[in-house]
């Protein structure tokens, strides 16, 4: 029963939650109020009947006693004034006489009795009472008649108390019945308001329930959403009203302004994105600009400089100074290389050329000191790599690693091919790196800090990360024992190598 007014309460719409409360209130109270009518009436209306009936038995005698005094007054002195209060005093007499109750069956057999007497004494009374007042006092039989009316007034004042007596113990004996009832009015009083009091209970609860908790719950969820907080569960209300219509635009709303708020997130961080990118770009540019700065310092003239190597060449040669011809020849050919290529992508012979003059040029400075082998097991004519890629990296390996050890040491080329990418690796046997450095290294080539790592070995990386999806370049070293920097290029034929050309700039960078 209970769960069918639920369901039927949370169907209905809010202006009838709210019509039907008021309208329960008001019944409550009119039945609060009715009960408390009934009682008081039950228990005033006995006692207002046992007092009228007392009321009415003492007017009756007190108006037979002063007919009976007025009708001695008016024998004895017969005035016009007497005779107008025995009148008057037999008319009170007559009226509470017919205001007695007679009703069998609210009085009794006993008072009935005695009222009958009475009206039927009174009757044969005053009709004898009426001629006696007539007759003269000489009149024959007027003495014998006036004490039959005395005999009579006697006769009725006697049933007259003898009613009295009865009627009052009768209404003692109804007002020691209702005594009781009035002793139990306050628990009756009692136990309707609490009727009432849980039934209001009950009903604001329900009231509650449907409408002020859901308002409360969803004012919290706003401030929590105030607040950023979509971690609550969505709310779910039993109403099929407009609060739950509330509740489920509440929870749809709460998903979009989250979906609105991660894709503004997105968008910032992305926006973040580029503009570090953009920073790191304008870094870059600055760098390049500086590249480019130095390159104009050392290109004042290349032609002029081209020139005077080959004149210093042909001069060598007619001095038959071979090795400071070969010395020139190298040198002419890495800075022909360095000045002239401006190609993207190059055979790796073409590399492999300017690695075996730069290595000739340092054999030339250290002498014994420095010792160099290569193992080429791919065809150098037809692998394609990124230009530039190879000396620099040879060379930091000479700086950096062989030249600051007083014993020299061995640098080591080999390039192989292995699941579709050609391994470029350059090891050289120099002082190597601690674990601290490396991490730094490391760190600083990811960051593409290039102050860090050096203009040549930065770009390399930064050049095959960005060239190759799959291109990764990686470096191994241990304190004393050397380094080795290996490069995993993917496989490309002089057919296939893409046609774009990098930005001068980045080139000359290590120029």
């Amino acid at each position: 029963m209970y769960q069918k007014i639920r369901t039927a309460w949370l169907s209905i719409t809010l202006k009838q939650k709210l019509g039907i409360y008021t309208a329960m209130v008001i019944l409550m109270m009119a039945c609060s109020v009715a009960v408390t009518m009934k009682l008081m009436d039950f228990a005033l209306g006995g006692f207002d009947e046992i007092l009228n009936d007392n009321s009415r038995c003492n007017d009756f005698q007190e108006a037979m006693e002063q007919e009976v005094q007025s009708f001695e007054s008016y024998i004895r002195e017969r005035t016009e004034e007497r005779r107008e209060d025995y009148v008057l005093s037999c008319v009170r007499t007559e009226r509470c006489l017919r205001s007695l109750p007679f009703a069998y069956d609210r009085i009794g057999e006993e008072r009935y009795a005695r009222t009958w007497n009475i009206r039927n004494g009174y009757e044969t009374y005053s009709k004898t009472r009426e001629l006696v007042a007539g007759m003269d006092e000489g009149t024959a039989g007027f003495i014998t008649s006036l004490y039959q009316v005395y005999g009579m007034q006697s006769y009725l004042q006697d049933y007259a108390r003898r009613l009295v007596q009865v009627t009052l113990k009768e209404g003692n004996g109804a007002y020691e019945q209702q005594v009781p009832v009035f002793y139990r009015m306050p628990l009756v009083i009692i136990a309707v308001s609490v009727v009432l009091m849980v039934a209001a209970v009950c009903l604001t609860r329900l009231l509650s329930d449907t409408l002020i908790s859901p308002v409360i719950r969803l004012a919290r969820s706003s401030r929590k959403i105030g607040q950023n907080d979509f971690s609550e569960e969505d709310m779910t209300v039993p109403n099929r009203d407009e609060m739950g219509e509330l509740v489920r635009a509440f929870n749809k709303m709460k998903h979009s302004t989250e979906g609105y708020i991660n894709t503004l997130k997105k968008n910032h961080e992305i926006s973040e994105l580029l503009h570090r990118e953009e920073v790191e770009r304008m870094e870059m540019e600055k760098r390049l600009d500086q590249a480019q700065l130095e390159l104009l310092k050392s290109q004042i003239n290349p032609h002029f400089l081209f020139n005077t190597l080959n004149m210093i060449g042909c001069m060598a040669k007619l001095e038959e100074a071979s090795v400071t011809e070969r010395m020139i020849t190298s040198m002419s050919s890495l800075f022909r290389y360095n000045l002239k290529t401006s190609e993207a992508f190059v055979p790796l012979e073409q590399e492999l050329k300017v690695v075996e003059d730069y290595i000739y040029i340092q054999k030339m400075r250290f002498g014994s000191r420095i010792s160099y082998d290569s193992k080429i097991e791919v065809d150098a004519k037809r692998v394609i790599i990124p230009s530039f890629t190879l000396q620099p990296v040879v060379e930091n390996a000479v700086i950096h690693g062989l030249s600051k050890k007083e014993q020299g040491g061995r640098i080591r080329l080999r390039v192989w091919q292995r699941k579709g990418h050609i391994n470029i690796s350059v090891a050289d046997s120099g002082l190597g790196m601690d674990k601290e450095q490396l991490s730094r290294l490391k760190e600083a080539l990811q960051q593409r800090r290039g102050g860090r790592v050096g203009i040549g070995l930065g770009n390399i990386y930064k050049r095959i990360h960005v060239l190759y999806e799959n291109g990764a370049m990686k470096i191994y070293s241990r304190k004393g024992r050397g380094t080795v920097i290996l490069m995993v290029i993917p496989l490309r034929s002089p057919q296939t190598a893409p046609e774009q050309r990098q930005d001068r700039g980045i080139q000359d960078e290590y120029r």
